[in-house]
C-alpha cells in the first residue's frame, strides 16, 4: 500500500490481528533522503517497534494479543511542508509465511508445498470460524442482557406512569370536593 503523508503529521494503519499468529511488515520512504519515525503498537499500548528517523524497515512479532495493532508513521516537521511517500506491506498470518524459503530450506517438491500452503489456509480458516463463533455468543449474550433490562425499564416506566396516573386522579377528585363541585 503506498499512502502520502506531508512533514510534520502522523498517519496511522490498523490491522485487527488474532492472538498469537506471526506478523511481518515492511515500509519504505519512496522520496530520496527523506526519514520517518515508525512506531507498531499493540492494542493495550505496548510498544513492539520503534524505528527513528529511518528511511526504510522491516518488523516481525506473534501476537500475544488479540485485537487492532496500530501501525503509525511520523514524518518530521519541515519547511516548506513536504508531501513524502510511504511504501507500507503489512502480512499476519498464514500471508506472512515465506513459501519460497520454506521450499529452498527444505527441497520439499513444489506439490508438497501447496498442500502446506492449503493445510495452513484451511487451520487459519477453521481458527477464525472459532473465533466467530466465540464473538457470536458473546453478542449473543449481550443482546439477551439488554433485552431484559429494557423489559424491566418498561415494565418500571409503566408502573411509574400508572401511579402517577391514580395520584392525578386523586388530587383532582379531593380538590373537586374541596370546592364542592362534586
Amino acid at each position: 500500500m503506498r499512502f502520502d503523508l506531508i512533514s510534520g503529521t502522523s498517519k496511522c494503519i490498523t490491522e485487527d490481528i488474532k492472538h498469537d499468529p506471526m506478523t511481518v511488515g515492511k515500509y519504505s520512504v519512496v522520496n530520496p533522503n527523506h526519514k520517518v519515525t515508525v512506531r507498531v503498537t499493540s492494542p493495550y499500548g505496548n510498544n513492539y517497534r520503534l524505528m527513528d528517523y529511518v528511511e526504510s524497515g522491516t518488523f516481525a512479532f506473534t501476537a500475544s494479543e488479540g485485537g487492532d495493532y496500530m501501525q503509525a508513521f511520523l514524518a518530521a516537521d519541515h519547511k516548506p511542508p513536504l508531501n513524502l511517500s510511504i511504501d507500507s506491506d503489512w502480512k499476519s498470518g498464514v500471508a506472512a509465511k515465506d513459501w519460497s524459503k520454506i521450499a529452498k530450506n527444505g527441497q520439499i517438491e513444489v506439490m508438497e508445498i501447496e498442500l502446506q500452503k492449503l493445510l495452513d489456509i484451511i487451520t487459519s480458516i477453521h481458527d477464525e470460524m472459532f473465533y466467530l463463533r466465540e464473538r457470536e455468543e458473546e453478542m449473543q449474550e449481550l443482546n439477551r442482557a439488554t433485552h431484559s433490562k429494557m423489559a424491566t425499564f418498561t415494565v418500571l416506566s409503566l408502573l411509574i406512569c400508572l401511579s402517577v396516573a391514580g395520584l392525578q386522579v386523586w388530587h383532582l377528585k379531593s380538590f373537586f370536593e374541596k370546592k364542592k363541585l362534586i
